[in-house]
């Protein structure tokens, strides 16, 4: 039986069936639902800090309200509460962090990303939750 659930959101098709799976699984255990979109800034070590910095940043947080948008707007179909959590960092401690912050006993994650290069990233992301998580785990593919 789960109480708190952590689904890892960024927009891209996979995420949205975890997203969907994680509905599911709120609505069958009368759970809370929490939803997180992590601004990968790793990314950003080799761009100096000036506009251009802030300009990828900000597009990437608008990025993450709009995914919030679309998910809460599906959510409400269901009618589902959700939490939504807009962080940065590396993406697989931010979403440990908050499943712990939360007391999370699931977390939901996507096997991949948006495009072939986050396949790389969020390969790694999801191997990285996988591995360090001290909840229950589901990969979605």
């Amino acid at each position: 039986m789960f109480h708190t659930i952590v689904v890892a959101v960024d927009g891209s098709e996979i995420s949205m069936k975890a997203l969907e799976t994680a509905m599911h699984e709120a609505e069958v255990w009368d759970a809370d639902l929490h939803l997180v979109y992590v601004v990968e800034t790793s990314m950003f070590s080799s761009i100096p800090m000036d506009n251009t910095w802030e300009i990828i940043y900000s597009l990437l947080e608008t990025e993450g309200k709009e995914v919030f948008e679309k998910a809460r707007t599906r959510a409400e179909q269901e009618e589902l509460s959700i939490e939504t959590h807009l962080r940065d960092g590396h993406a697989g401690n931010e979403i440990l962090a908050l499943a712990d912050e939360v007391g999370a006993d699931l977390i939901i994650i996507g096997s991949r990303g948006k495009s072939n290069i986050d396949r790389l990233l969020l390969g790694s992301v999801s191997e990285h939750v996988v591995r360090n998580s001290s909840c229950t785990t589901m990969v979605v593919r």
